[in-house]
This record gives C-alpha cells, structure tokens and sequence, in this order.
C-alpha cells in the first residue's frame, strides 16, 4: 500500500510541475482527459445567443488542434469562416490567470465578451475580479500571452 501512495504521489508532483507557468502549453485549452475545446461548448452561440449552449458531436471542426463542437451547421461554419471571430482569448485558458502571466482551466459558464472578444474564467470569484478592471486585465494577458511557451 505504501509503495503505490508513494507512486501517486510522485505522479500527483509531476502533474503539478507540467501545469506550471514555465511549461509549455496547448494552444488550445482541452483539459486532460478531452480534446474538446470550451468542453464541448458552442463557441459561436456565447455572441449569437449570448449564454453558453453545448455543441454537438455532428457539428465539429478540428483547429489548432483541439475540436471544437457547435449547436448547429450554421454555427460551425460561421466559426470555420471567421474562427479567430468566436475562438476565445488566450486559447480558451483563464484571461485572469493569463493576466497573471499563470495559465489555468476555464469554466463554460464563466465567461465576458468584451469589446467583441469573448474571455473565459476559472471560477465565479475569478470572473466577477476581472470583470471589475478588465480593460487593465486584458492589457496585461495581452502582453502575456506571447510570452507564455505553447507547443
């Protein structure tokens, strides 16, 4: 029994250090147990329905390596015409965390679209911080996001 615990431990820390700010990340934010983009959210509706709606399996595109999932045809190929339009910043990753120079998950439901742009948080608490200087928050992820090393 102790030799696995010491086992999952060691894979527990080693999890952690690849999720650190210095390593080097997906474009795209997937998770670890999905190649889904926004977890399976419709990327297009946030603008056009303005709430977050799950996409569907038969309306899917892959880009930038991640697949991307939409309610409707009409959504993916708005999306697979203009998809830096409705991509999320910072490859779906926090805006907050980003801003922070960190990267971090996102939650479908935590999201602001901002002058045209739709930004992503990784909690409530998060979401509501941001939203009260975002002009400041996305100045400092923009001059972040470059820096940060993806694969």
């Amino acid at each position: 029994m102790m030799r696995t615990t010491g086992k999952l431990a060691i894979l527990l820390l080693a999890l952690a250090g690849s999720l650190s700010a210095n390593a080097d990340i997906d474009p795209v934010y997937t998770g670890f147990f999905s190649n889904e983009a926004i977890k399976g959210y419709d990327a297009v509706a946030y603008f056009t329905e303005g709430k977050p709606v799950k996409g569907l399996d038969q309306f899917s595109i892959d880009y930038m390596g991640a697949e991307w999932k939409f309610a409707s045809r009409e959504h993916l190929e708005m999306f697979r015409a203009d998809p830096e339009a409705f991509a999320p910043q910072y490859g779906g990753y926090c805006a907050y965390a980003v801003a922070n120079g960190e990267t971090a998950s996102a939650e479908p439901d935590l999201w602001t679209i901002h002058e045209g742009k739709l930004y992503l948080n990784y909690n409530r608490r998060i979401n509501e911080q941001f939203q009260q200087d975002i002009d400041n928050y996305i100045r400092q992820a923009d001059q972040n996001w470059p820096k940060i090393e993806k694969r």
